[in-house]
């Protein structure tokens, strides 16, 4: 009873705050229906409380069994289906932004002392009892993110937001303690489901690793015969006993396990796969119990010391050995590779004075790399650039290279605001080596965008634009869902139509059929798009760009945000000082985007409405409304065409008025699937992909006209009337391009 006193102030505040979160839409408590058994019960408002600009992950909503049969169907489904709340899945966003200067007044406002690290503030933890004054054992084990004010205690492994800190920090001055218990801060009690699904998940790693055989159990020729699968045959089982790897025979893969680093506890497993194809080609796949966004192993953490000073990080496990059997240094696995660094892992990675950066041997690592060292700390970090004779390190092993040597040729991450070419030589070097990779992510749904655009890349900014009711959400939500459904990770910021029906939307596409009528599949597909690494802005209506911005910046430091799509800019326009010119904000919200591209490194994908044009012509890049400003700053323009007095098949085709990675422009048909909202079913008929290449040397054009692979089931129209047209864009093209000035 004592301690709930204690504690009063705050679970006070934890009640009315979620209490005002929950009535704010309902505006008054349901009442649990009366002829249902006693269970958990957990109420659900089909609103999104907006208390504050909110990111938001996608979910996926479980099915509960029907309770009783003399429910109705209809009935049935309504009481019994419920959405699951990830506390990790939904991010408040403050209305003002957090920074390091006030976490630190704070700090010594309350007479807390901390130093600076890397990338967060070291406090001692208010969650163990301090040691004795002068004994010198005063342990700094509570790390507070300078970004985020999300904090960690190492010791006990209490975590929490930096409200969180707060109201701990208030409730312990108050009742004039020096610590509070690790226990304080339960959060919300788990559901009958959610218990049950965490149960089932402990007990299938429990499964899984009892079941996996150590390598020094197993037959000379098994061993030599797993290890040649899966390439690691430098690797000793010295090596891999030290790291606790074993061997799981049902699946035949791999198993890396996750240790606890307070009590050394089994708290999941990843197990890595490998299949031989048609081909002869071998390939991996991973799987992870827990599912991948509640694994967070740094796998090799257990046999860090404490005065360890110096690490190599890795996008692999199997790479994190190797490095520490020829190097003897230290060395971790990252859990998601090079698509994610969580900032939850960075308190264990603080006492490093040096990190090393070794993700891997393409450019996609490079540039993760590069990413990764921001958060870390730019002084502290190293880099090791992919090439021939520095591939990844498990690679490296088994090519015989000296790791030790490439390890201490790392060259260093920060650089000064002027170089000379002699430190930009390598980087031009690997882009020409790697012509493919720098690219960019393919994609799979469009191959015609791959034939012009090459690929999508990081740090570049989008315009795309089309007529009113064309399809413009709905052919931009494919664009990203298809980059998604590849690994690059998105934010949504949609300011029209709220995120339930765009996530309607993704997900029909991301099924290609209509869920309405198969909703007995709707849990299958949910659970796979829950899987993809999308992220929602709560923001809808006219918003300041300052905000958004903000936002933005925070989704990119938490879950390494690289694709962030805007629709639209004139709900930016909306808030701005109205005493200004509206084409001058429009260009300096442009600007705005232009400058978090480059800076982020992450590609913005800004929707814009055109002018308003006559129904019989096609729209060009002077089109867009406002100044030239945003196809000067963009570096690719795409036009959805429409000819609106056209019914038939073939009245949309997709523009690329403007590409300055290798200046390929062009235009190919778009046919509209309206059962999955899909743009990019196969066009039936022979068509023609129109590529337009620009001769700066003498100011001629070059038109190239090659056929779609489809099979013609059509007469195809008179040459004369596609020579034209064809020619009739390329002038149009090249008027406009002449407008805006060399911007390529």
């Amino acid at each position: 009873m004592s301690d709930v006193l204690n504690y009063q102030h705050m679970w006070r505040s934890m009640f009315f705050r979620g209490a005002g979160c929950l009535l704010q839409r309902t505006g008054c408590i349901p009442s649990k229906p009366s002829h249902l058994p006693p269970c958990p019960w957990r109420y659900l408002s089909f609103y999104q409380p907006c208390l504050n600009p909110v990111l938001q992950r996608s979910f996926r909503a479980p099915t509960w069994y029907c309770f009783e049969n003399r429910i109705r169907p209809a009935v049935a489904l309504y009481f019994c289906r419920t959405l699951r709340k990830d506390a990790k899945s939904v991010i408040d966003f403050p209305s003002q932004a957090l920074t390091v200067t006030d976490i630190k007044q704070y700090l010594r406002s309350k007479d807390i002392p901390f130093y600076d690290g890397y990338s967060c503030l070291h406090a001692p933890s208010i969650f163990m009892e301090p040691a004795p004054e002068g004994s010198g054992k005063e342990n700094y084990s509570l790390f507070i993110d300078k970004t985020t004010g999300q904090f960690l205690c190492k010791e006990t492994l209490v975590e929490g937001s930096w409200e969180d800190l707060q109201d701990c920090i208030e409730v312990m001055l108050n009742e004039n303690q020096t610590s509070i218990s690790p226990n304080v801060l339960l959060g919300f009690p788990e559901s009958m489901e959610e218990q049950e699904e965490r149960e089932m998940e402990m007990k299938e790693v429990q499964r899984i690793w009892s079941s996996s055989v150590p390598f020094s159990d197993l037959l000379d020729e098994e061993v030599q015969l797993i290890k040649t699968m899966f390439q690691i045959g430098k690797l000793t089982n010295a090596t891999l006993k030290k790291f606790g790897v074993g061997f799981f025979k049902p699946t035949k893969s791999l198993v890396f396990p996750w240790f606890s680093g307070h009590d050394s506890g089994l708290r999941g497993v990843k197990l890595l796969s490998a299949a031989v194809k048609g081909d002869g080609q071998v390939v991996y796949t991973e799987a992870t119990v827990p599912k991948i966004s509640n694994y967070h192993n740094l796998f090799g953490l257990p046999l860090i010391g404490r005065k360890d000073s110096e690490v190599v990080l890795t996008g692999r496990e199997v790479d994190s050995m190797a490095v520490n059997q020829a190097t003897g240094l230290p060395s971790l696995a990252l859990p998601r590779g090079v698509s994610c660094l969580p900032p939850f892992l960075l308190p264990y990675l603080e006492q490093f004075k040096k990190v090393t950066l070794w993700l891997g041997g393409d450019m996609r690592s490079w540039e993760a790399s590069k990413i990764f060292s921001r958060k870390l700390g730019l002084k502290r970090c190293s880099l090791i650039r992919p090439g021939d004779f520095q591939p990844c390190p498990s690679e490296a092993l088994a090519q015989g290279r000296n790791l030790a040597r490439i390890v201490k040729a790392s060259i260093p991450a920060a650089h000064k605001s002027i170089v000379s070419f002699k430190q930009l030589r390598e980087d031009v070097y690997g882009e020409l080596a790697n012509v493919e990779q720098v690219a960019g992510i393919q994609w799979s749904r469009f191959p015609e965008l791959n034939r012009i655009l090459k690929g999508h890349r990081k740090g570049e900014l989008t315009i795309f634009t089309g007529p009113t009711g064309s399809g413009k959400t709905t052919f931009i939500s494919e664009f990203a869902l298809d980059l998604c459904m590849q690994g690059v990770n998105t934010l949504w910021g949609s300011f029209e139509i709220n995120n339930v029906r765009l996530a309607k939307i993704m997900l029909t596409q991301f099924a290609k059929q209509r869920l309405e009528e198969n909703l007995d599949q709707y849990d299958m597909w949910a659970d796979k798009f829950e899987d993809l690494p999308l992220y929602f802005m709560t923001f809808h209506g006219q918003q300041n760009i300052k905000t958004v911005l903000d936002t933005m910046q925070h989704a990119v430091y938490l879950y390494d945000i690289s694709h962030v799509i805007i629709d639209n800019l004139q709900f930016m326009m909306g808030q701005e000082n109205l005493s200004l010119d509206k084409f001058a904000v429009q260009d300096h919200i442009i600007g705005a985007f232009r400058k978090f591209a480059t800076n982020s490194c992450c590609h913005v994908t800004l929707i814009i409405h055109p002018r308003k044009e006559e129904d019989d012509k096609e729209l060009q890049t002077a089109s867009i409304f406002g100044t030239a400003k945003a196809s000067q700053e963009a570096d690719n323009v795409l036009i959805l065409q429409e000819k609106k007095l056209v019914t038939c098949p073939g009245r949309r085709s997709l523009q690329v008025a403007k590409n300055r990675f290798d200046g390929d422009v062009g235009i190919f048909p778009l046919e509209f699937n309206k059962a999955s909202l899909t743009f990019s079913a196969p066009v039936k008929g022979k068509q023609k992909l129109r590529k337009v290449k620009l001769d700066k040397n003498n100011g001629t054009e070059e038109i190239e006209e090659t056929e779609l692979k489809e099979k013609s089931e059509k007469a195809p129209k008179p040459a004369k009337a596609k020579t034209s047209k064809t020619i009739k864009g390329a002038a149009a093209l090249k008027n406009t391009t002449d407008g805006e000035g060399n911007d390529q």
